[in-house]
């Protein structure tokens, strides 16, 4: 016998949502998260555009929430606990191996998200959310009419940089190369951007600051060898994203980055393993869409089960 129905790896928006939807559908839920409850989102001071808050709300306090809510339907949660493995029992069962102890269930949820990339500077981490973000979509309206960086030279650098010009005065890209590896439509428009000034052949070796936040930074020109301070308020660094895919790189299928390749509905190539949120492939990565995967891989994991008891679906649980 199983130890849980479903076992949620991840307490980001995803897992949450996905957890606060299988305890109430009935089944028993353990959530195993390997900090506190809430990912990323959890950094966020405010987020201004998840329904339901017109004036805003913090990341603490929304997860917070969210915690609380899928508490409240009798989710289990287990914190400072890290993944290793999933292993296959007899039976159809999943053993989830921690640092620590191990759990068996009938299903699993994979929620265990996205990390962006650093560049892995002095200061970066001292000033991350005092000026250091990732993520322009929730923190550009706090630059109005300031000067900001964005470091890289993708679709993502290209496409937030122009997001930026909506609240900054000028945008500065910082690139290594001489030209973007955006795609041709992006890389254009950011090039004939009047607000956006892109900076070839140079790297960020120093995020510089102060009591109020980042104040500059420290540029060296891989050319001409030219170190030099550029003076911006924020910098939005687009280096790419690493999943939190090692424990699962060998036993479900995965796409050319690494994220996890799901169906429509949260099926992963193992039946009876779901994955939703940051850590599946998929375009656009922001806590309504983590929310909207988490409930639709609890639903099918309710399927999953149902079916695997030889039950109806939707047929009363004991």
């Amino acid at each position: 016998m199983a130890d849980y129905d479903v076992i949620v790896i991840g307490g980001g928006p995803s897992g949450l949502t996905a957890a606060l939807y299988a305890s109430r559908g009935g089944l028993k839920t353990l959530l195993l998260e390997k900090m506190t409850p809430g990912g990323l989102a959890q950094t966020t001071d405010i987020i201004e555009n998840y329904p339901g808050f017109p004036e805003g709300v913090s990341g603490p306090d929304l997860m917070g929430l969210m915690e609380e809510q899928a508490g409240r339907f009798g989710a289990e949660f287990k914190t400072i606990v890290e993944v290793t493995a999933i292993e296959n029992l007899d039976g159809g069962l999943f053993l989830v191996v921690t640092s620590g102890e191990s759990f068996s269930a009938k299903s699993v949820i994979i929620a265990s998200g996205a990390e962006p990339k650093k560049l892995g500077v002095p200061g970066e981490g001292e000033y991350t959310g005092r000026g250091v973000s990732y993520c322009a979509v929730c923190d550009g309206a706090f630059f109005k009419d300031a000067e900001v960086a964005v470091v890289g030279g993708g679709n993502s650098a290209a496409e937030e940089a122009l997001f930026l010009t909506k609240f900054a005065k000028k945008v500065n890209i910082i690139h290594r190369r001489d030209r973007l590896r955006a795609d041709k439509i992006n890389a254009d428009r950011a090039a004939n951007d009047p607000k956006i000034e892109v900076v070839w052949d140079t790297v960020v070796e120093e995020v510089v600051g102060g009591d109020k936040g980042v104040s500059a930074l420290r540029l060296k020109n891989l050319k001409s060898q030219e170190v030099r301070e550029l003076p911006v308020e924020g910098i939005f660094i687009y280096v790419g994203y690493g999943p939190n895919t090692d424990f699962v790189k060998d036993m479900v299928e995965l796409d050319e980055y690494g994220f996890i390749v799901t169906d429509g509905e949260m099926n992963t190539s193992v039946s009876g393993i779901m994955a939703c949120g940051d850590v599946r492939s998929k375009a656009l990565r922001q806590i309504v869409t983590a929310a909207g995967d988490g409930a639709t891989a609890a639903f099918s994991v309710e399927k999953y089960i149902d079916k695997l008891e030889n039950r109806e679906y939707g047929e009363f649980k004991a």
